[in-house]
């Protein structure tokens, strides 16, 4: 699977910055470690747009980690194609919340108030 990723491709993560990195090895650790962490893995693309070289697509990824959580991710992912192979993405997956407060809460939460 790593060898779908450019050997210098670039992982940017504008909701946490601190997460982007460089670099195919680190796309294979990633992906060792939730492989190992949630051995049925599903991922279901839910949708797919692609324009030249840009690639957007919506993601819903699920199963149960080792320690019998539910592991559920949705998102969007947005990939630059270069020489056969993904050379860049701006990575929007994030755990989906299933519960948590109302949009009147977050909206204030997000504001500060």
């Amino acid at each position: 699977m790593a060898r779908c990723f450019a050997a210098d491709f670039v992982n940017e993560t504008p909701i946490h910055p601190a997460r982007s990195f460089r670099g195919r090895d680190q796309v294979r650790k990633n992906w060792a470690q939730i492989f190992a962490a949630v051995p049925n893995l599903e991922a279901d693309m839910v949708s797919c747009v692609s324009q030249g070289d840009s690639v957007w697509t919506e993601w819903e990824m699920r199963g149960t980690r080792l320690d019998g959580a539910r592991h559920l991710m949705r998102g969007v992912s947005i990939f630059e194609v270069a020489d056969d192979a993904f050379a860049a993405v701006r990575f929007y997956l994030e755990p989906v919340e299933l519960t948590g407060v109302g949009i009147d809460a977050a909206v204030k939460s997000a504001l500060g108030r």
